[in-house]
């Protein structure tokens, strides 16, 4: 049975194809071939993924990312297709579903979503779990730099608090439009928000994610 992370992967790498190396995404200043050899050097190069967290290895990143951004596009699509060395922790199903299930479902709505005639897309119940599980564990650390108190809620009541903090401003969604709020794509995100006008706004503005 195919698991999540490899059907997100899959379905982000047709969507990069179709898309084409130059078209729009929802990553701030990044078009497709960027976002492409993101994913690419985030599972082939862990000696320059770090820089994606630490900022002293920023400048290999850097480096790495812009020889990959040079591959030709078509070779940076079926590398994400094939998924990483086989040396890589990523092939092990386990830590591909922690590591990549909510990464990948991210991405292929950062391409989606960027692209003017795009429609919702309605996630199985099952797959939906699986974001919300993995949002309850890490919405601490996705929501640390929101300016205002955070609780995330399904329509069936179950909450989750990503950041503790007066004003307090609930946003109520579907397990993957919270998880793209949280992840820093508050503008593209089908979530309600309830509370004061003012922190709401300033909510809008903040740079959640990790």
């Amino acid at each position: 049975m195919s698991t999540h992370a490899k059907r997100e992967r899959l379905l982000l790498a047709d969507l990069l194809e179709a898309a084409g190396p130059e078209a729009p995404t929802l990553c701030e200043g990044w078009l497709t071939r960027d976002l492409a050899a993101h994913v690419v050097v985030r599972e082939r190069r862990p000696d320059a993924a770090g820089g994606m967290l630490i900022s002293r290895l920023k400048n290999r990143l850097d480096r790495v990312q812009g020889e990959y951004h040079e591959k030709p596009y078509e070779e940076l699509i079926q590398l994400i297709r094939t998924g990483p060395p086989r040396i890589s922790p990523y092939n092990i199903k386990q830590l591909d579903e922690a590591a990549n299930t909510t990464e990948f479902y991210i991405h292929a709505e950062d391409v989606r979503r960027a692209q003017p005639d795009w429609t919702p897309r309605e996630l199985d119940r099952v797959f939906a779990d699986s974001l919300w599980s993995r949002l309850e564990k890490g919405a601490r650390l996705m929501g640390r730099k929101s300016p205002v108190g955070l609780v995330l809620r399904l329509a069936d009541g179950r909450t989750a608090v990503a950041h503790r903090g007066t004003p307090v401003v609930t946003a109520t969604g579907e397990p993957g439009e919270l998880t793209l709020f949280l992840s820093g794509r508050q503008s593209s995100a089908d979530v309600e928000l309830e509370g004061d006008k003012d922190a709401v706004a300033r909510l809008l503005e903040a740079k959640l994610g990790v």
